[in-house]
Formats: structure tokens, sequence, C-alpha cells
């Protein structure tokens, strides 16, 4: 378990502008490693690039009505036609869109369709993200190698599990001891009960398929235990709000939780507005030495100093700030010596979904809208292969009835919807997949060669897309999820292929990832770079394949975890 003896460790060289340690990012991964960094001691700089948040104070719609927006929460054509990409992530609207950059505020090249979505803030993503906190199993660390479709971590599920519970008792997660090998049981918080239908549905797909429908794992506070409320967090009312941000603190984000508990040891700096140019290569030291910012607004430039530099910028943007900081040791980019930077970029299949209606259960009603969904663990290629295709997806699922009883209103005028609304309408009942893609190498990113940024930085280049593995999946899903649904007696049932462009799922993953070879990886088991030992990747980068199951809360156990052993080495005077 972690250790929590306190050090100081002074990196020296410019005083005001040296650390004991950098982070690069303050999202997800990059708050975890500042309140771990914190609590060992070490005075932590925090690097973001967009501007400072602070928890309830910045949050201007979490407590409006929908009324009371504007547009009633509708996005304008205005705002549409400027975002055309931006617009499309879930949960966009105009309550949010605050916590969304615009399209052109940090351009990219698609040499391939890739929707790349991004939140620069204080906080990053962890203020939009879906909260989705299932661990992955045993098999998602083996099946690629398993399966001859790419390579192992170099790590197994056992030696990181117990990082996974350091996590989830700090954040809290929602969930269910369930006993499911493809999806290992947590350190979890009362479970959102099912409502009458997910019932139905959980006890038809146990009894005719074997599978398992059960409540998700989510990073909501049904009940705060002690560390939550020491985090001044408290219980999510369910308002179903959360991408506005949460003045309860009812779901984990950094700016709710590692930031603000980082700060209170005295150790931390955040510097906002702070878009990073490169991390620096000291030739004569041979290790990194520091990161050079440029402003955000005013374009100078600032190079801060640290003995370490933990880089979680999301997994893309970690990509391009890797690729930018050459040298003549690293003239491919810091700690690239075998090519590997920027390749092999995977991400989630969200294409297949599908809805239909059941009958039989007009008598039953629910008081609260959950801010979870149910999940069904991988059934696909578990044990052995068993498909046509190579990986696994769960699926995610829910139910729920109609306003009100738009069947008895043909129009939404008159006695007859006045009397609509007063009577509650169908059930319905919705599916949808999150797939497992193949690390290949032609999918990657680089950097352009004569397109710069407003900083003076490279735009990145994106080369990612499906196969046919992708295709296979999705056609296995959308007759599976039938069949389930048809044995539940749901009714009407509408599939569907998105056929939407990768990145729109926002799990982007890989370009730096880890492995047991530093000839075909760039980080070793501890998310060390193999040649700049002094550099740790703990975010989506270092994902050597994407598994089923959502990653945010693996990249805080690796963070965790590599924060632990960095420390260690300092103290050996390793690093």
């Amino acid at each position: 378990m972690p250790d929590t003896s306190n050090i100081h460790i002074n990196a020296g060289g410019n005083a005001g502008n040296t650390f004991d340690a950098i982070v690069i990012g303050s999202g997800i991964s990059g708050g975890w490693a500042a309140k771990e960094l914190c609590d060992k001691g070490l005075k932590t700089l925090v690097l973001e690039r967009g501007r400072d948040i602070q928890h309830i104070k910045d949050y201007p719609t979490a407590t409006l009505s929908r009324w009371e927006l504007p547009h009633r929460g509708n996005i304008t054509q205005q705002t549409l036609t400027a975002n055309p990409l931006i617009s499309k992530a879930a949960g966009y609207d105009e309550a949010t869109q605050h916590f969304f950059i615009q399209d052109a505020d940090h351009p990219y090249i698609q040499e391939k369709p890739f929707d790349w979505i991004r939140g620069y803030q204080v906080g990053g993503k962890s203020l939009t993200w879906g909260r989705a906190c299932a661990r992955w199993s045993p098999y998602d660390f083996e099946m690629p190698e398993r399966d001859g479709y790419g390579q192992s971590f170099p790590l197994a599920y056992n030696d990181i599990k117990n990082w996974y519970s350091h996590v989830e008792k700090f954040i809290g997660v929602t969930g269910n001891k369930d006993g499911i090998p493809s999806m290992p049981d947590g350190e979890f918080l009362p479970p959102y009960e099912l409502n009458m239908v997910e019932k139905h549905l959980q006890k038809t797909i146990k009894e005719k398929f074997n599978r398992h429908y059960v409540p998700g794992r989510w990073a909501h506070i049904t009940e705060p235990l002690a560390i939550h409320l020491a985090q001044n967090r408290t219980q999510c009312l369910n308002r179903n709000l959360c991408m506005r941000g949460c003045p309860l603190g009812g779901y984990f984000s950094s700016v709710s939780s590692t930031l603000p508990w980082a700060k209170k040891t005295g150790n931390l700096t955040i510097r906002p507005h702070a878009v990073v140019h490169s991390i620096i290569y000291d030739e004569q030291k041979q290790t990194a030495v520091g990161v050079r910012v440029i402003d955000a607004n005013t374009k100078a430039a600032t190079e801060y100093f640290a003995r370490i530099i933990f880089v979680n910028a999301s997994a893309l943007n970690s990509n391009l700030i890797l690729l930018n900081s050459t040298s003549g040791r690293f003239p491919d980019g810091l700690g690239n010596d075998n090519g590997t930077l920027g390749k092999y970029i995977c991400f989630h299949n969200y294409r297949g979904s599908m809805w239909g209606y059941v009958e039989g259960f007009d008598n039953w009603y629910y008081k609260v809208s959950k801010p979870v969904e149910c999940i069904m663990a991988n059934f696909s290629n578990v044990e052995k292969r068993d498909k046509d295709f190579v990986g696994g997806y769960v699926i995610y699922s829910g139910a729920s009835r109609e306003k009100f009883n738009e069947a008895a209103a043909p129009e939404p005028v008159g006695a007859a919807f006045k009397e609509a609304l007063c009577q509650p309408g169908r059930w319905s009942v919705y599916m949808y997949m999150q797939g497992e893609t193949i690390a290949k190498e032609t999918n990657h990113v680089r950097l352009s060669a004569d397109t710069k940024d407003r900083w003076g930085i490279p735009q990145l280049i994106t080369s990612v897309s499906y196969d046919d593995n992708d295709d296979k999946m999705v056609n296995n899903f959308l007759q599976q999820g039938q069949a389930m649904l048809e044995a539940a007696g749901v009714k009407q049932i509408t599939t569907h292929d998105s056929m939407q462009a990768p990145g729109l799922d926002i799990h982007e993953m890989g370009g730096c990832r880890m492995g047991k070879n530093s000839a075909t990886s760039m980080l070793n088991e501890w998310n060390q770079m193999h040649h700049c030992k002094n550099v740790f990747v703990t975010d989506g980068a270092c994902m050597t394949s994407t598994g089923s199951q959502s990653p945010s809360i693996l990249y805080m156990a690796f963070t965790a975890r590599a924060v632990s052993h960095a420390v260690e080495e300092m103290k050996k005077g390793n690093l």
C-alpha cells in the first residue's frame, strides 16, 4: 500500500521556478499525481493550459433550472456553425459548453476523420467525464498477447488491484459485489437500485443467457464516509446535472477532490494558462530537467525545473508534448529511441446502440433520475477466443418511462396535450456498446512539419481509423443485444450503427505505451520512460491496449502507483 511518510527533495537551480516535481495537466490523472506527490511532501507544480476553475465558485449553471438558461439549454445555430466538432461531444449543451474548448481554440489536422474532444481548464475533462469506474479484469491485461493482436502490459491485475482499492476509497465508487470474473469487485459504496424493468432485464438475461446485468460502478457518493467528508464532499442528490459541476462534490473531479486535498498540504502550486511547449532534456546530465511553457495569453516563454516530471496532459496532448521535446540525444521526441512514440493509438468503439419499448410495467414508477447506468460485463473472448473478432465489449443499459403519455397527445397544444402531461408514458429500454479496438502501428499521430498553432507549437496530425475487427464487433453487439431485448419482451427495437469517427468516444489511448521490452515500448511497468528515467506518463497515452472497461480509474491507479515508485527511487538517489 502507499507510503504516506513525508519527505522533501529540493531540485535546486532557479529557486523561483524550481520544484521537486512538475505535473503537466490537471485532469483525472494529473490531479491524482498532484495529490500523491504533495501528500509525500514534494513541492509540486501543476501546469494547466486552460483557465483556473475553483470548486463551486466557477460552476455558473450548476443550480439553474433549464428555463433559466437563455436558450433553455439549447445550442444556438451560431455556436453550432462555429463549433461543428466539439458540439458533437456527449453532454455538450448550453449549460456545459464552458467546460469544453471551442473548435478554434486549438486546431489540429485530420489526415483521417478523428473527433478530438477537449476541455482546457483546471480539472480538465474530470468535470465532464462519464464517471464509469469498473475495474479491468486479469483477462483485459492478457487478451491482446494471448489472442495475438497486441502485446501485454508489463504488469498484471494483481500488481494494480491494491492501487484500485486505494483510489476507490478516496474518490467514492458506488457498486455491488457481484463476483463477476471479467469485472472484479472493488471497494464500493452502496449501489443504486435497479428499477423494475431493469430488474426484469437482469433476471431474463441471467436465466436465458447466463450473463450479468448489474448496477454500474460509478464515481458517485451514495453514502459519504469520513474520507469524503474530509474532502468537503457529500452525498449525491441525483440531480443528474453532473457535467455542470457539482457544488456538493457528489461525483469525483480533480476540482472537488484531489487538487483541494493537495492544496491543503501547502505543497501545491497551480499555474493556469500555461501551454506546455516541451520537456527540457539536459545533454550533459542525461536527464530531463524541466518544462518549457508558453503563456496562453501573453505568449511569453518560461522554464520551470524539477527532479521528476509527470506527463498527464491527456493522451494526444501528451503525445504532442513528447514529440515536440526534441534534443540532440532525442531528435525524434523524448525517449523515442525505438520510433514508437505517437504510434499504436487506440480508442473505444461506441458505434452500436439500440432501444425499444416494453409493456406490462405500467403500474411501476420511480422517484429520481439516476446519474448512473447498468452495465453488462464483457462476455466475449474471455477465457479463450470464441468469436470471429478479437477483444471484448461491455454494454451500458437502462430503462426509464417517458415523462408523459405522448401517444395521447397528437399535437403539443390543447386540452388533449394538457391531459397527456398528467399521465406517465411508456417504458423504454436502451443498450449501447463500448468495445475494445486493436492498437495498430498504422494508427498514429505526428507533428506537422509546416503548420503551427498560435503558440508556435506544431499542430498535431491524427491518422486513426476503424478496421474489419471493429465492424465484426459492432455486428455481434447488434445481434446479441437485440436477442437479449427480445427475450425480455422488448418491442419495436431499433438498432443503429452510428459510424461515428474515432475520438468521439473521448477514450483515446496509446502513443507512449507501456511494455516489457524497451525496443517496442516507451514506458516500463512503473509508467517510467525507458530512456529518460525521471519522466513518468500515467494518462491515456501510456495504454498498451484499450480493454473493454472504461479506463479513467485505471489511469488514477497507475498514477498513484507510479508516484510511490518515483518517490522511493528519489529516496534511494536513483532519480
